[in-house]
């Protein structure tokens, strides 16, 4: 079901990616899905990679399984990695279908992409209900997770509902997505991508906050944490240099 929620979010970022870059050029159709060969692939590989080494223990520690790594139905995508290598695919794929239709710059089509993504990321979020993993601390209210004691994180197994992280972080993302597609049309070329990344970013923030499964700490906090905070500064310093670039 992980791997079913994954796949039921990539194709509809890709159908609503096309339709959205189809405005942008004649030339666009089926460009997007054209990418995708080459990024989705790419995401996938490189969410797994980020997973695997901020999580090393769980695969090459005291009773790991390393065969584990190429199980990615059983949980384990880490979204910085697979936007990091994604991109680096789409751009790849975009740079050689552009110089044969005369597509527009690489910067549209991310934006185009933007709110698909985002949607995607909601979607694929709905994966961890089915694995009973990344919820939040514990939790009294008509909205917590019930978790089986099998699941519960070591010294929480007396708690028998948790906050669903993932749950929140689906709303976000989906209410971002919103966002960028009533507002997008202000915005320069780029922009919405960086602000698809700074808007993630913050939210992602307050979902680690609550979580309480396994991670390196750095200085105390939980790295996504940190990374969180230092790809949301950048993705802010972006979006507000973009249109003094363009000038």
């Amino acid at each position: 079901m992980y791997a079913l929620c994954i796949i039921t979010g990539i194709a509809g970022a890709i159908w609503l990616g096309d339709k959205r870059f189809k405005t942008t050029s004649p030339h666009a159709k089926s460009v997007v899905s054209e990418v995708a060969i080459t990024a989705v692939p790419c995401g996938i590989i490189g969410g797994r990679i980020y997973h695997v080494i901020t999580s090393p223990d769980a695969y090459f520690g005291t009773g790991g399984h390393p065969f584990d790594v190429i199980k990615i139905w059983e949980g384990g995508l880490g979204i910085w990695g697979a936007i990091a290598l994604g991109t680096v695919g789409a751009w790849w794929r975009y740079r050689r279908l552009a110089k044969k239709l005369n597509l527009p710059v690489f910067s549209l089509f991310m934006d185009a992409l933007a709110p698909g993504v985002l949607l995607a990321q909601a979607v694929g979020r709905f994966g961890n209900w089915f694995n009973h993993e990344l919820f939040g601390r514990p939790l009294n209210a008509p909205w917590a997770l019930e978790v089986p004691v099998i699941d519960r994180p070591h010294g929480f197994s007396a708690f028998e509902t948790f906050h669903p992280t993932f749950l929140y972080e689906a709303l976000w993302c989906t209410l971002l997505a919103l966002i960028l597609l009533k507002f997008g049309r202000f915005f320069h070329s780029g922009q919405i991508f960086a602000l698809y990344v700074f808007g993630y970013c913050v939210g992602r923030l307050g979902v680690e906050s609550l979580r309480i499964d396994s991670a390196h700490l750095v200085a105390g906090l939980r790295l996504n944490i940190w990374v969180s905070a230092l790809v949301a500064i950048g993705a802010l310093v972006a979006f507000l240099r973009i249109p003094k670039l363009q000038q």
